[in-house]
């Protein structure tokens, strides 16, 4: 088992910045690829960002590239999503996951976190 537990969410003005972290614990975090995805209300699930196990390598969706930045810290077991220039639509409920692989998945994660709430204010 893995757990996950998602902090730095809240309150935020367009254009402006928040970075989220996702504590792990409960196996070797260095063997597994870690992922954020978000749901905004009404809305589907969706892909954000994902690392592989040494953070090498790293697969951000187009909503978000160049905005958006994942990056990890296999010493503290966490992995962190930095988001800029945030704007309304970025508002939603932020997941992050984990699942055992080398690779850079973009679905069928494993372990999910609670979730962090994220509103971009105009």
């Amino acid at each position: 088992q893995v757990q996950l537990v998602e902090s730095g969410g809240g309150l935020v003005q367009a254009g402006g910045s928040l970075r989220l972290s996702c504590a792990a614990s409960g196996r070797t975090f260095s063997n597994y690829a870690m992922g954020w995805f978000r749901q905004a209300p009404g809305k589907e699930r969706e892909f954000v960002a994902a690392i592989n196990w040494s953070g090498g390598r790293t697969v951000i969706a187009e909503s978000v590239k160049g905005r958006f930045t994942i990056s990890r810290d296999n010493a503290k077991n966490t992995v962190y999503l930095q988001m800029n220039s945030l704007k309304l639509e970025d508002t939603a409920v932020y997941y992050c996951a984990a699942t055992q692989s080398r690779l850079v998945p973009l679905n069928n994660y494993r372990y999910w976190g609670q979730g962090t709430q994220v509103t971009v204010s105009s």
